[in-house]
């Protein structure tokens, strides 16, 4: 009888042992030399559809995979091919791929997880803390699951809830660092913190992240000072950052962009994942090189960095959604600061630098912060003002006969002090109404709880306006429904107090004692409105109360408003390039300085 041979092929579990080492080249030739004798090899195809998805080329990741199941059912090939369309942004596909898995597999506990962080996406969030709440159920200590259930409750707006499950996530796993940051983010809502507990577990966070990491000494770049005369190239500045989007971070970059002055800064941008929209075509073109970080682990990622020769990294994150700060702790930067995304300390020791301002960081500020503090004159922001052309229309208390308060925040905001004063407002302004839009009164019982706090109080329902989510425009048209901003307090109104006064709405906030807490004091003494912002909760009533009397000034402020805030220094981009170039240089000639001095050297 004749024996038929075919060509040696390798192990599928050669490449699986490459996959898991990251050696995704060699892992992909290894698949390739299977499909080359067996085409249709269901494993051999799938883990190629991970090699692909793990280099960030989703497409052929969702065909590779997709190819695999018409050869053999899986609830893991369901899941990856999830995660594919994910990163694709088809989250509908996503979804039916991890329903699919789990009907193969229903204790299939990393389908229910990622179901449920899509379910976040969707804005669905009363059932992505069931998934979570799954998960959990199936397997207790699954650290990632509560970090995840914590990430939903705070959609929610259960504050308490979500600190509780933060805590728990890091209880099981005190080496895992995203539930320490998320918590340290979310702490800052919380107005009985105080700075030095903040900045303990801030300290937490950053012995954790440098312990994973080896950090670097040694760079691509020079590090000696400049000699008299000496020309220096630019420096290369690295910005990090999962916001280079139509998002709070990418509206107040992108009109200070357009003024850096290349011959003395080049910019590298290295966003944090590659979800790209309308503001990032925008901004592109003012950079020198455009470095997607997602598919690359903390140490890849540092690698990359300190390989493109960067002279300072600037992190525009913080401990908020899609940070990337532990890769900091390996250093692949001799100066590196943080800037514009945070309003706190990082607790990373190798974290120079934080910029702020007079207002947000005043004189006695040192002490709560691990990193240098440095100043930017007038505010720390640059404000860009609105593609949309949305026209300030009249003061609504015109037409309606009473006042309009109004706050577009997120609802976590709006702590139990907040509901007090406001309250204590509307009752001291009569027929006056409170307007609320927020992503989070989208859900029934949202809005349910909303009024039952007010109801307490003594506020009828009546004199509430809850209102969900709307496109941007729409939003923007809305505050042409309010005649007053109340910006909420220890976490103030930012973005939306900013774009309140392009829309002639100005805004009502109360002075903090951290820098999180007088980031709309920062803006209002840049935009000229000093005499709104309060010192404490009794002058703050007293200011809502005098404003709201006043009707012909919030007339004359709603035609004016708009063309003031233009002029100022708030959104003078150019002024502001100026004043951050300095500042970068500074940090530049002081952080390699420092690196000159001998270990144990001070400083006066």
């Amino acid at each position: 009888m004749q024996t038929m041979t075919h060509p040696a092929i390798p192990p599928i579990e050669n490449g699986l042992a490459l996959l898991q080492a990251g050696r995704l080249a060699e892992a992909a030739a290894v698949y390739r030399q299977i499909l080359a004798v067996q085409p249709t090899h269901p494993d051999a195809l799938h883990l190629l559809g991970l090699v692909a998805y793990y280099e960030g080329n989703y497409g052929a990741a969702v065909e590779l995979i997709m190819a695999a199941l018409t050869h053999h059912t899986s609830e893991m090939f369901y899941a990856n091919l999830g995660n594919a369309f994910a990163a694709q942004g088809k989250r509908a596909a996503a979804i039916e791929c991890f329903r699919q898995a789990i009907a193969l597999k229903a204790d299939y506990i990393q389908a229910h997880n990622n179901l449920g962080n899509l379910m976040r996406e969707q804005r669905d969030f009363a059932q992505a803390v069931q998934c979570f709440r799954t998960v959990i159920a199936l397997q207790p200590d699954y650290a990632e699951a509560h970090n995840n259930l914590a990430n939903a409750l705070v959609d929610l707006g259960d504050l308490d809830a979500a600190i509780e499950a933060y805590r728990h996530a890091i209880a099981l796993r005190p080496d895992f660092v995203e539930p320490r940051s998320n918590l340290l983010f979310i702490l800052s809502y919380r107005d009985d913190l105080t700075q030095a507990d903040y900045l303990a577990q801030a300290i937490e966070f950053g012995r954790v992240a440098t312990a994973k990491a080896k950090p670097w000494r040694d760079w691509h770049v020079s590090l000696a000072p400049p000699m008299p005369g000496d020309h220096r190239k630019p420096l290369r500045v690295g910005l990090v950052s999962g916001d280079l989007k139509i998002h709070p971070t990418g509206h107040f970059l992108e009109s200070l962009l357009a003024h850096i002055d290349r011959s003395r800064i080049e910019l590298v941008a290295y966003p944090t994942r590659r979800f790209e929209d309308a503001l990032t075509a925008r901004i592109k073109p003012h950079f020198s090189a455009w470095t997607p970080l997602a598919s690359l682990n903390d140490e890849q990622a540092a690698a990359r960095i300190r390989d493109d020769r960067i002279d300072v990294l600037l992190d525009l994150s913080g401990h908020m959604n899609f940070n990337r700060l532990p890769l900091f702790a390996w250093r692949p930067a001799p100066v590196q600061a943080s800037w514009l995304g945070y309003f706190a300390s990082t607790g990373l020791p190798a974290m120079d630098y934080l910029l702020g301002d007079p207002h947000v960081l005043p004189p006695e500020a040192q002490q709560h912060y691990t990193e240098r503090l440095l100043r930017l004159p007038d505010s720390y922001l640059c404000f860009t003002p609105p593609a949309e052309r949305i026209d300030v229309g009249p003061p609504p208390q015109a037409a309606q006969g009473y006042v309009t308060f109004g706050c577009f925040n997120h609802l976590m905001k709006m702590n139990e002090g907040v509901v007090d004063v406001w309250a204590r407002i509307l009752h001291a302004v009569p027929r006056s109404r409170l307007f609320l839009k927020a992503r989070q009164l989208d859900d029934a019982p949202t809005r349910d709880r909303t009024l039952a706090r007010f109801a307490a109080r003594g506020i009828d329902a009546s004199r509430l306006i809850l209102e969900g989510q709307s496109p941007r425009a729409d939003y923007f048209a809305a505050y042409n429904r309010i005649d007053i901003a109340l910006s909420p307090f220890p976490y103030p109104g930012g973005t939306t107090s900013v774009e309140g006064l392009w829309m002639g709405v100005p805004a009502l906030c109360r002075r903090g004692d951290r820098f999180l807490s007088n980031i709309c004091t920062s803006m209002l003494h840049s935009a000229g409105l000093a005499e709104w912002i309060a010192q404490d909760n009794e002058a703050y009533v007293a200011k809502a109360v005098a404003f709201a009397a006043d009707v012909s000034r919030l007339a004359a402020l709603r035609k004016t408003l708009r063309a003031s805030l233009l002029a100022s220094p708030l959104c003078d981009a150019a002024r502001y390039a100026r004043h951050l170039e300095a500042a970068l240089e500074a940090m530049w000639r002081d952080g390699t300085a420092r690196l000159h001095r001998p270990l144990g050297a001070t400083t006066a």
